[in-house]
């Protein structure tokens, strides 16, 4: 691979932070909406869907702003990178693999990601972009700023519906990650397998990855047949 594209949370970031603020701001234990969020995972639902059952007219992007102008906006430090974060990117990048962190995120969680100084070529977040995953336009923006073609850069995330199917379908190669709520939930989900080019279970393997996947009969790369024709979506299950 020439290029390797990271996710942002549950890939290199812990939500535990993200939610635990939000339990706050709405004045409900923090195990309470944790049990929400388990809930949307395991129904494919959108995790911020948690945050509506306990207010059901709430508009999230307006909250947000009113928690900032409280001061009890977004808050980022090392604690919050997952322990192999750095040394896998480090070692991706000393291998010659372009990183680019790409994910979902407000523009503050871009400045303050980018004030942790990660080893990687490019940090960027969907609303600097102006687009989220799992849109389309999110993944043409990442082939652009991976310098290389898409068969050739390979997207890391542990949503199956924001992360792994869109990448796919856009023509890049794809490990799904075990980790965070949907990642751990989802892992051997027939879709899932079907569709990871690989599968991993900590940011350090992959710098073990092979650098080409080698292609099968069918050309397509991937064993089964290769992709579906059609990328399943969780959400609504």
């Amino acid at each position: 691979m020439e290029t390797i594209v990271l996710g942002i949370g549950e890939t290199l970031v812990r939500d535990d932070r993200h939610w635990a603020s939000w339990a706050n701001w709405l004045g409900v234990p923090a195990h309470t909406l944790s049990a929400l969020v388990g809930a949307s995972v395991a129904q494919g639902r959108d995790a911020t869907d948690a945050l509506r059952v306990l207010r059901p007219d709430m508009d999230v992007d307006e909250a947000y702003l009113a928690r900032a102008a409280a001061g009890r906006g977004e808050h980022l430090d090392e604690s919050d990178l997952y322990p192999d974060v750095r040394p896998a990117l480090a070692e991706l990048r000393a291998a010659g693999v372009r990183v680019v962190v790409a994910g979902n995120g407000t523009v503050r969680a871009g400045e303050l990601l980018r004030a942790l100084d990660l080893p990687a070529d490019l940090v960027v977040t969907s609303g600097e972009w102006g687009v989220r995953k799992p849109d389309p336009a999110f993944f043409a923006r990442v082939v652009e700023v991976a310098e290389a073609e898409p068969s050739a850069t390979l997207y890391v995330g542990d949503h199956p519906a924001d992360d792994l199917f869109p990448a796919a379908a856009a023509g890049l190669r794809t490990a799904h990650l075990r980790r965070g709520a949907y990642g751990h939930w989802w892992a051997e989900h027939p879709d899932v397998v079907g569709v990871a080019d690989f599968r991993v279970n900590a940011l350090t393997e992959l710098v073990g990855l092979p650098s080409v996947r080698p292609a099968f009969e069918d050309g397509s790369g991937a064993e089964g047949g290769g992709r579906p024709a059609r990328v399943p979506y969780l959400r609504g299950l």
